[in-house]
């Protein structure tokens, strides 16, 4: 092995020749790294999200002065499932992020379930009558009822989002398999 000489300028070797021969990163771990990016992001606006839940869960229904305990407890778990996939996220724990897609997803059906029985949505929902008019009209359907619907549709949609992001990144985390 040649002995480098820090004073002398440049080691040899080092002129651009030897580019074929340098590592490449292979493509797996370049998707974990954006999949990782993508779920921070997804992990923030889920959070926020879910604050706004909790104003969801705490507003008076149907039973007046009782506030939700089943959408309350499924945001907390929701949260505290969210800490625990951004452990899992940061330190690659593939185990953290299942527990995550898993239990999310089942507090999530909870979560909006319990909302739409609290607020009577699918009452709401069938006293609209938008198919039997020509134009739509949003006196038909209260503007909560509706805020409430764009809110549960776009929870929805960002719980499907994160999720297909959790399960990109666990099949690009684990390792190749071996051909036998």
């Amino acid at each position: 092995m040649q002995h480098r000489n820090l004073t002398s300028g440049r080691p040899s070797g080092t002129d651009g020749s030897d580019y074929s021969y340098r590592m490449v990163v292979d493509s797996r771990y370049q998707l974990v790294a954006k999949g990782k990016k993508r779920l921070s992001l997804l992990f923030i606006i889920e959070a926020l999200f879910l604050l706004i839940g909790v104003i969801f869960a705490f507003l008076p229904g149907i039973e007046a002065d009782t506030p939700n305990t089943i959408a309350l407890s499924s945001v907390i778990v929701s949260i505290i499932l969210l800490i625990i996939a951004n452990i899992g996220q940061r330190r690659s724990k593939s185990s953290l992020l299942r527990l995550y897609a898993i239990v999310s997803s089942i507090a999530m059906v909870l979560f909006i379930a319990s909302l739409s029985k609290q607020y009577s949505l699918l009452k709401a929902i069938l006293d609209f009558n938008f198919w039997g008019s020509r134009k739509f009209d949003v006196n038909g359907l209260p503007g909560f009822h509706t805020g409430l619907l764009v809110y549960i549709l776009t929870l929805s949609l960002l719980k499907i989002c994160t999720i297909k992001t959790v399960v990109s990144l666990l099949f690009n985390m684990s390792p190749p398999k071996k051909a036998s």
